[in-house]
């Protein structure tokens, strides 16, 4: 009897470990997924049609894609309850690419305001922007 009442003891330790680490990571986000968010970044973001142009594409799984211009990019993304685009699992091609700025392989996060990406690095400092593909294609904004 001793035993089983660790056994049944146990099992509720592990029972309510559960339900704190589901409820901690409700409040991560999905991959691909807007959590209390209100932007849908989905959608190629800079010129991907231009070799040497850095862009991404964000998948409405939760997967994204891209290039620095000379590197391909790949990793996953998800939304803040801050509208932030968060780049989770990024890894890039390690080629040498001279006269090209490879600042796009540094993302961490991003903001987005009207048709404009704005990319951060690890510490916080914007690296770069990207514009919609939309308003690339259309010409707007320029």
């Amino acid at each position: 009897m001793t035993t089983r009442g660790k056994v049944v003891r146990g099992t509720g330790g592990v029972a309510s470990a559960a339900v704190l680490l589901l409820a901690l990571t409700g409040c991560l986000g999905e991959a691909g997924s807007v959590q209390g968010g209100s932007i849908d970044p989905t959608g190629t973001w800079g010129d991907a049609d231009d070799a040497e142009a850095p862009s991404l594409t964000l998948e409405d799984g939760g997967s994204f894609s891209g290039t620095d211009g000379c590197n391909r990019l790949t990793g996953t993304w998800t939304v803040d309850e801050s509208d932030h685009v968060q780049f989770d699992d990024a890894a890039s091609t390690m080629k040498a690419c001279e006269g090209i700025d490879t600042w796009l392989s540094g993302l961490d996060q991003a903001t987005i305001a009207d048709d404009t990406m704005t990319v951060y690095g690890s510490d916080g400092a914007e690296i770069g922007t990207l514009e919609s593909s939309d308003s690339v294609q259309t010409g707007e904004d320029e």
